[in-house]
């Protein structure tokens, strides 16, 4: 690792990183608990940086605002690779499936029945899932809210509200509706670098960590110690060094390519 990443990651030896608080997986004792704060543990021991700090925000969308900043607050942010998140992001470390919640009565089985003219699906703003949907439905229309509780309030409040998109895990902690099988996406976890301040060195760097964490088994452990099994998916290795090299060059396009619809 050059010194130059150390400079542009960690000045004065700090790694200041972005959490999206929002996702329950991830960080499940706020500020300093679970997945992602630990794996910014990781980044911060391969830079050796002297310390790290946690930037923490409320929702994804605000953590993606925050990164145009002219002088981000952070230089890594741990939130889901999505197009328009001002970032450009290192491999995935773990996958989540996100589907969908509809009314117990309703005949819906997938995505592409909802959508039609008329339909509306409650949807937390800003989520990986919400920029998904937003780029793939025609003609049903997202109902936002302020995270997936508020969305489900809503689906809930409001019968002409057809499906609540989500997280499959959490979805399924809901009594009102029935979760659809499959998926119609994967959320792919991964390091965020603000696209002001990345290269491909420094994305190198950060997928040589990531790869590291999955193939020393670290991803799966932490895992297991935060209770996750089953919720959350660590990401698979890459078969090959070359394959990890390459995967700066494709990972903006990883969340389009693990989104193939099952649903």
């Amino acid at each position: 690792m050059s010194c130059l990443i150390k400079s542009r990651l960690a000045p004065r030896g700090v790694l200041r990183a972005g959490i999206n608080l929002s996702n329950f997986l991830l960080v499940s004792e706020p500020p300093r608990g679970g997945i992602a704060p630990e794996m910014v543990s990781l980044v911060a021991a391969a830079l050796g940086a002297e310390a790290s700090e946690l930037v923490l925000y409320e929702r994804p969308g605000l953590l993606a605002a925050a990164a145009a900043d002219r002088e981000p607050p952070f230089t890594v942010g741990l939130v889901a690779d999505e197009p328009g998140r001002n970032m450009m992001f290192s491999r995935h470390y773990a996958e989540i499936e996100a589907t969908l919640l509809v009314r117990r009565d309703s005949g819906v089985e997938s995505l592409r029945d909802l959508d039609e003219e008329g339909v509306r699906i409650a949807v937390a703003k800003g989520a990986a899932y919400d920029l998904y949907l937003s780029r793939t439905l025609k003609n049903a229309t997202l109902v936002r809210a302020a995270g997936l509780d508020a969305s489900h309030e809503l689906y809930a409040a409001d019968p002409s509200i057809s499906a609540l998109a989500g997280l499959r895990p959490k979805l399924e902690d809901y009594a009102d509706g029935r979760v659809l099988e499959g998926r119609f996406t994967t959320v792919n976890q991964a390091i965020g670098v603000p696209e002001r301040l990345a290269d491909d060195d420094t994305l190198g760097f950060l997928n040589a960590v990531v790869e590291d964490a999955l193939l020393s088994g670290k991803v799966k452990d932490l895992v297991r110690r935060f209770g996750v099994e089953g919720r959350i998916k660590p990401a698979e290795a890459s078969s090959s060094s070359s394959s990890s090299s390459s995967s700066s060059s494709s990972s903006s396009s990883s969340s389009s390519s693990s989104s193939s619809s099952s649903l």
